[in-house]
């Protein structure tokens, strides 16, 4: 019998170049000036890090094994680590572990409802646990000697996921358009902006972006939940008439009916999800949604496979989100799409992924425009443990 030895949490935080990764996933947008850690847009609702910012769980059984998990936390980590530390990991130490998935998944239901009668069912407690889920479906893979894809989807689950890039670093509508036709040049066809500036030069981006990209490219939104009703329809139709492939994230996560009105009176289809953490949460949004981009730091792979049936369910496709995060996350996103047949793009980042890397023994990869998924046991990384805490910087 296999019993879990320890449950270990580690807020990260890494220096990073502002400038160079703003515009991109988990920077989309300028921050006001000041000294603070966490600052406001300059543009967008929202605060975000000058740093790079997440949490990892590290969970060890009595044989000595370990599996990696982590935790969306771009915002001080440590709260979703000390959830963990506190709370969690009691629970789970001196637990049998049985590598199967219902088992998983029944620990997920103990931990969630671990708090639920304290009002703790999304938030930073749900991003703790499904730091724990990574870590126990990379376990899992490792006892059983197969990839967590392969765990969720046997035979069927995919070696390669094609993958659409995620912004634009900031700078000239010249310089975002030459960084886009590098990445054609890759093989990438689909392309992400935010809409982090006034929206004239959204527009005009969108539109140089058509001429240097060609027709057949797939130009999407994020308008980072800067609509409001009142305007959100023109400006709908003001990317139906330039085939936009979808609008992210149109209004605050908690407007849905404002999301199923917007759906019904534009062509151009809705994506949202990484705000939610549980199928509860989602549920109300399902009908206006063609995209579903649950990210695997905030629901675990556990709970992102009830939310991808239930999008099955509305013909709707599950286009994971991933922003801000290290290896174990990434990797988890890669076996999480791969093993599903209606997820059709993954989220890609390079500034991103290259930070990641740093901290892996062997790095992520993609190749023509597809993430290669590992093909070890479990999520298939290992993580540089070492040189990864000799780089923490708080």
């Amino acid at each position: 019998m296999t019993r879990i030895r320890s449950v270990e949490a580690i807020p990260v935080r890494l220096p990073r170049d502002l400038e160079e990764a703003t515009g991109t996933a988990g920077s989309p947008s300028v921050l006001r000036n000041g000294l603070a850690d966490y600052r406001w847009s300059a543009s967008v609702p929202a605060i975000y890090s000058r740093h790079f910012e997440t949490a990892l769980v590290k969970v060890t059984l009595d044989d000595g094994s370990t599996g990696w998990g982590e935790a969306q936390a771009p915002l001080a980590p440590q709260v979703a680590c000390s959830i963990v530390e506190r709370l969690l990991a009691p629970l789970l130490v001196g637990s049998e572990f049985q590598p199967e998935p219902r088992q998983i998944e029944k620990t997920w239901h103990n931990l969630y409802g671990s708090m639920r009668v304290r009002g703790q069912t999304g938030g930073f407690m749900l991003d703790a646990i499904s730091g724990v889920d990574l870590a126990l479906w990379d376990l899992a893979g490792k006892l059983r000697q197969q990839p967590v894809s392969a765990l969720i989807a046997g035979t069927a689950a995919r070696p390669r996921v094609p993958a659409y890039l995620s912004g634009l670093p900031s700078g000239s509508f010249a310089d975002r358009c030459r960084f886009a036709r590098d990445y054609q040049a890759q093989g990438f066809g689909c392309f992400k902006i935010f809409h982090e500036a006034a929206e004239g030069e959204l527009f005009q981006l969108l539109d140089e972006l058509r001429d240097a990209l060609g027709a057949s490219a797939q130009l999407a939104v994020d308008a980072l939940w800067r609509l409001d009703e009142q305007r959100a329809a023109a400006f709908g139709r003001q990317l139906d008439r330039r085939h936009a492939v979808w609008l992210e994230c149109p209004f605050m996560p908690e407007e849905s009916e404002a999301h199923v009105r917007l759906a019904e009176g534009i062509q151009t289809p809705l994506a949202a999800g990484e705000s939610y953490r549980t199928r509860n949460e989602i549920a109300s949004l399902l009908p206006a949604l063609r995209f579903v981009q649950p990210d695997l730091g905030r629901t675990g792979i556990t709970e992102g496979l009830r939310i991808a049936t239930m999008a099955t369910g509305t013909n709707a496709a599950i286009l994971p989100h991933v922003s801000i995060a290290l290896g174990p996350q990434i990797a988890a996103a890669m076996h999480f799409a791969a093993a599903l047949e209606n997820a059709p793009l993954l989220e890609f980042n390079p500034s991103v992924l290259k930070m990641a890397n740093l901290f892996l023994e062997f790095p992520l990869r993609m190749e023509d425009a597809h993430w290669l998924v590992p093909e070890g046991p479990g999520l298939g990384i290992q993580v540089k443990e070492e040189e990864l805490r000799a780089a923490i910087q708080w």
